[in-house]
């Protein structure tokens, strides 16, 4: 080899070597400028997960009877609602995220208001469910007891599910626009104050149980004051907020053809969670069994909310590089959030497993009780790892606008492979609730594999193509309509 190829050699060991680091100072940037958003969000999603919790805390001082009842609606009121207004409102994920990154700020403000507008619509028929919950939960099956609490508490929760809805639109409207401390900061305050506000309404006003579903409708409308306050006179949203407008009446059908689909992706998922609480309530000795399934199931949403998080912290970035025409950027977003959520699957793994023996103290002084939770923290904590990387990838679907493709993998992952296949592990082989769990941890790797599938696949080019093709039609609509507006006056 003479001198010549030598340096030539040289010199690409060099090229190679900073291409190397640049890729990894990118992947580390593109970390912390995840970890920036999540952070703010994973408090948010904790605190607003709280407010159902405190006033299930409170009731639970009242006796049995009254806790069961508002524990059976607050399940009811999740599944029928709240899940479906959640999952409605995260359409603006994609809407928002990605006018923003094409720096077609106006557009944010008339995709919240339609956003406002279909959920609204949607909360009077949910309300009308509400008001008749008792008579349904009976009709279900229900202790008719029971039923009849939990419905007299869903009556006091109308009111939340119309703040519910709009919190959420404001909620994603700022999420989108990487301005989250302003959502913590509110969901802080609200959650203080409901504490002060649920001890009122409890114990003090004579309302009981009713009380607390009152507390929980108050709470999310200060929640929601707060923010609709902050948007419209804080100098941050000046651009985004541009006041109420007739636009947000058009291509209401656009706005639906993604809501619908998320809708649907996210209530797929919330209703099998629930449908194995249901489901254990037909195993021999049902008592222990959805006592340490329910037990198990607030453990994962509790730790749940550290991907969820990163979740929405994905589906921020991959949205916005996406509408700023900046498809390698968007890829490098979804890889580093997988990366990320990896780690922080193997670390609460490993303290889940290491706290089983303790945890079930926490709800329970029975050993039975104890030892069953110690066993299901084990299969909890490999379903934890699956579903943080479902998570990330769920979030990156938001963000391209694969509404659609999520629904059908969340069919096919959870109805017709992971709850028939809890079942069959639960009642033909008598695995009891650790069979059901199971279902839901194949259920869970089944739908992180075909989401993963689907992101090795993408092209990244043509998403930020179909991104543009999403934001500048609507533009040139308003243009127009502008225009047209100006000559006739």
């Amino acid at each position: 080899m003479d001198t010549q190829d030598i340096e030539c050699s040289l010199i690409r060991e060099t090229v190679n070597e900073e291409e190397s680091k640049n890729k990894k100072n990118e992947i580390f940037e593109e970390m912390k400028r995840l970890l920036v958003l999540a952070g703010p969000l994973m408090t948010v999603n904790f605190l607003l997960y709280c407010l159902q919790v405190i006033s299930i805390m409170f009731v639970g001082h009242l006796g049995e009877l009254p806790l069961s009842g508002a524990s059976m609606a607050t399940s009811f009121a999740s599944v029928t609602g709240l899940s479906l207004m959640m999952g409605m409102g995260s359409a603006l994920e994609t809407l928002c995220g990605q006018s923003y990154g094409a720096k077609q700020y106006h557009m944010l403000g008339i995709h919240m208001q339609r956003a406002m507008l279909v959920l609204l619509l949607v909360s009077v028929p949910v309300a009308f469910v509400w008001a008749n919950a008792g008579y349904l939960l009976v009709l279900f099956g229900q202790d008719p007891e029971i039923s009849a609490e939990a419905g007299s508490y869903a009556r006091y929760m109308i009111p939340t599910i119309f703040a519910y809805a709009l919190l959420q639109c404001h909620i994603r409207f700022l999420q989108t626009q990487n301005n989250v401390n302003p959502m913590m900061f509110s969901a802080g305050i609200t959650t203080l104050l409901h504490i002060f506000t649920c001890w009122i309404l409890v114990f003090k006003s004579g309302l009981g149980n009713k009380g607390a579903a009152l507390a929980n409708a108050i709470s999310y409308w200060i929640n929601l004051l707060l923010l609709a306050v902050y948007v419209r006179i804080s100098p941050s949203c000046r651009n985004t907020w541009t006041g109420f407008s007739k636009e947000a009446f058009r291509d209401i059908w656009k706005y639906m053809k993604l809501a619908i689909p998320s809708a649907v992706m996210l209530c797929l998922e919330i209703w099998s969670f629930e449908m194995m609480v249901l489901l254990s309530g037909l195993l021999p000795n049902p008592k222990l069994e959805t006592s340490v399934l329910s037990i198990s199931l607030n453990t994962c949403a509790m730790v749940y909310m550290i991907p969820l998080g990163l979740s929405g912290a994905t589906s921020v970035r991959v949205s916005n590089e996406l509408g700023a025409g900046r498809p390698q950027a968007a890829r490098l977003a979804a890889c580093a959030a997988v990366l990320l959520v990896a780690t922080e699957g193997v670390v609460a793994a490993i303290v889940l497993i290491s706290v089983r023996k303790l945890w079930g103290y926490c709800y329970s002084t029975e050993e039975e009780v104890v030892e069953y939770v110690a066993e299901m923290l084990v299969l909890l904590a490999g379903s934890h790892f699956l579903d943080g990387i479902q998570s990330v990838l769920s979030g990156t679907a938001r963000g391209c606008g694969w509404q659609k493709i999520g629904a059908v993998v969340n069919l096919g992952a959870y109805y017709l492979f992971g709850i028939p296949a809890g079942v069959i592990l639960a009642f033909v082989y008598h695995i009891g609730g650790k069979g059901l769990w199971l279902g839901i941890t194949l259920a869970l790797f089944a739908q992180a594999l075909l989401l993963f599938v689907v992101t090795l696949q993408t092209n990244w080019e043509k998403e930020a193509n179909k991104a543009a093709d999403r934001v500048v039609p609507e533009l040139v609509n308003i243009e127009e309509n502008a225009e047209l507006t100006l000559s006739r006056d």
